[in-house]
C-alpha cells in the first residue's frame, strides 16, 4: 500500500512562515527592505532540514531523492532559462538596448496606453511560444526600463508582464500545461483552447480596463534619443520566440547579438567587456538559482513521502460528501480545482502539478459527469493562477529577479492572474461555460 503522510508537507508551510512572516515583521518594525531582512534561499534551509527528518528511508536514501529533484529535467532547464536570460538582460542594458526600446516605444503609445499595450504584447507572444519563462525573460527588462521612463510603479509594470506571460501559458497550444491537462483528461487540445477561452477573456479585457485606469495619470520623462541598432537584439529575440525556436537558443542569439553590436557601437567596448556583462547577468540570478534548486528538491521529498497522496485522498473524500444531484457538479469542479492548486503549491511547479492531480482529477469529473474539456480548462487555469501569484514559483522569482525587488511586491501587481482567479470561482458557481460544452456534445 502506497504511504500516506500529512507531515510531510510541514517543510513548505515552514519555509512560508519564514519567508514571509519574518517580512512582515520586519515591515511593521518599518526596517528598510524588510522582506529583503531574511533572503529566500537562507529561509528555505530549515524546511530542507525538517523534509529530511520526515522522510522516510535512511539518511542516504533521504539525501538522494532531494538530489534527484534538484536534478530533475524541469528544474535544470528552468535554472538554464534564468542564467541565459540574466545575461540577455545584463546584455541589453550594457548596449542601451533596453532605453532604445522603451524610447522608441514611448514616441508610438500614448504613456496612457503603455501598460495595456504591454499586457497585450506580452499576452499575444507568450501565446505564440507557448512558454510564461521565456516571455518573461524577454519582456520583463522592458517593463523595467518602461517604469524608470515613466512615473508607474515598477512592481505594477513588472506584474503586468507576469499577467500577460500568464494569459499565453494558460492559452497556448503549444504550452506545456495546455498538452499536460489534456493529456491526462482526454480531450482535444483546440477544444480545451475554447473552452479556456471563455474563462480568460472576460478576465483579459477587465485587465485591461483596469490598466487604462490605472495609467491614466502616468506622465513620461524626457528620454534621451537612442540608436535604434541597439533594439535588434530584442527585436530578434521577439521574433524568433514567436516562429517557435526553443527558447534557450533564443537568448543565446540575443547574448551574442548584443555582444556584437557593444564591439561594433560602443568605444572601448572589449571581449573582456562582454564577458564581463555576461557574468554579472548570471551573478544577478544566484538567488533565484539556489532557491528553485532547493524548492526542487523539498518537493521531491515531499511527494515521495506521500504528502501529495494524502491531499488527493482528502479531496477524493470532498468530493464524495454530497447526496445532492444538483451540487454534484460544482463539488466535483471544486474538487479538481483544488487537487491541482495544492499540487502547485507543494511543487511550485504548474505542469507538475497538473501531471500528479490528473488522474484524480479524470475520476472525478467521469464520476460526477463533469466534461473533459471542462476538468481540462479548471486544472489548466487554476494550476495558471496559482503559479502566477506564489511568490516563490519560478515564473515570479524570474520578474523578480530582474527588476531587483522582492517576489512578495508583486504578488498584487499580477492583476490578471487574480481576475482570473476570480472568473474560475463565478464560472464554478454559475455552471458556465459548462452549460454551452453540454448542448455543444
Amino acid at each position: 500500500m502506497t504511504h500516506k503522510s500529512p507531515w510531510v508537507l510541514l517543510p513548505i508551510l515552514l519555509f512560508l512562515a519564514i519567508f514571509i512572516g519574518s517580512g512582515i515583521y520586519f515591515q511593521i518594525q518599518q526596517a528598510d527592505m524588510a522582506f529583503y531582512q531574511v533572503s529566500a534561499p537562507v529561509a528555505v534551509l530549515p524546511a530542507i532540514v525538517l523534509g529530511l527528518l520526515l522522510a522516510k528511508g535512511n539518511i542516504n536514501e533521504r539525501v538522494d531523492t532531494f538530489v534527484r529533484g534538484c536534478g530533475d529535467p524541469t528544474v535544470v532547464t528552468m535554472l538554464l532559462i534564468f542564467l541565459l536570460a540574466g545575461a540577455f538582460a545584463s546584455m541589453g542594458k550594457a548596449i542601451g538596448g533596453v532605453e532604445a526600446l522603451v524610447h522608441w516605444g514611448l514616441s508610438i503609445v500614448p504613456t496612457q496606453l503603455v501598460l495595456p499595450t504591454l499586457f497585450i504584447l506580452t499576452a499575444l507572444m507568450a501565446t505564440a511560444m507557448g512558454t510564461s519563462m521565456g516571455t518573461i525573460a524577454a519582456t520583463a527588462p522592458v517593463a523595467v526600463g518602461l517604469s524608470s521612463a515613466t512615473e508607474l510603479s515598477l512592481a505594477f509594470t513588472v506584474g503586468t508582464v507576469v499577467g500577460g506571460a500568464m494569459f499565453g501559458d494558460n492559452l497556448s497550444v503549444i504550452s506545456d500545461t495546455t498538452i499536460a491537462s489534456t493529456r491526462t483528461q482526454g480531450c482535444n487540445m483546440k477544444d480545451k483552447f475554447r473552452m479556456n477561452f471563455k474563462i480568460a477573456l472576460p478576465a483579459a479585457i477587465l485587465t485591461i480596463i483596469w490598466l487604462t485606469f490605472h495609467g491614466a495619470n502616468a506622465t513620461t520623462e524626457t528620454v534621451s534619443d537612442s540608436n535604434l541598432i541597439s533594439v535588434l537584439p530584442y527585436a530578434t529575440v521577439l521574433i524568433l520566440a514567436i516562429m517557435g525556436l526553443n527558447v534557450l537558443v533564443v537568448l543565446l542569439i540575443g547574448i551574442v547579438l548584443s555582444g556584437l553590436i557593444g564591439l561594433w557601437q560602443i568605444p572601448d567596448y572589449s571581449l573582456l567587456t562582454w564577458s564581463a556583462d555576461i557574468y554579472s547577468g548570471f551573478s544577478g540570478m544566484q538567488e533565484i538559482l539556489i532557491l528553485s534548486l532547493f524548492i526542487g528538491g523539498l518537493g521531491a521529498l515531499m511527494q515521495k513521502g506521500g504528502g501529495l497522496l494524502w491531499l488527493a485522498d482528502k479531496i477524493d473524500r470532498l468530493s464524495h460528501r454530497s447526496t445532492d444531484p444538483k451540487s454534484h457538479r460544482r463539488l466535483a469542479e471544486i474538487s479538481i480545482s483544488l487537487s491541482v492548486i495544492l499540487a502547485n503549491l507543494c511543487t511550485a511547479n504548474n505542469t507538475v502539478a497538473i501531471l500528479i492531480s490528473g488522474s484524480l482529477a479524470r475520476d472525478i469529473a467521469g464520476r460526477y459527469g463533469v466534461d473533459p474539456r471542462r476538468s481540462a480548462s479548471l486544472m489548466d487555469i487554476c494550476s495558471c493562477v496559482t503559479q502566477g501569484v506564489i511568490p516563490y514559483g519560478a515564473q515570479m522569482l524570474l520578474a523578480a529577479s530582474m527588476a531587483k525587488l522582492s517576489p512578495l511586491a508583486l504578488i498584487s501587481s499580477a492583476t490578471y492572474c487574480w481576475l482570473l482567479g476570480a472568473m474560475v470561482i463565478i464560472s464554478i458557481v454559475i455552471g458556465w461555460p459548462q452549460n454551452l460544452a453540454e448542448k455543444n456534445s
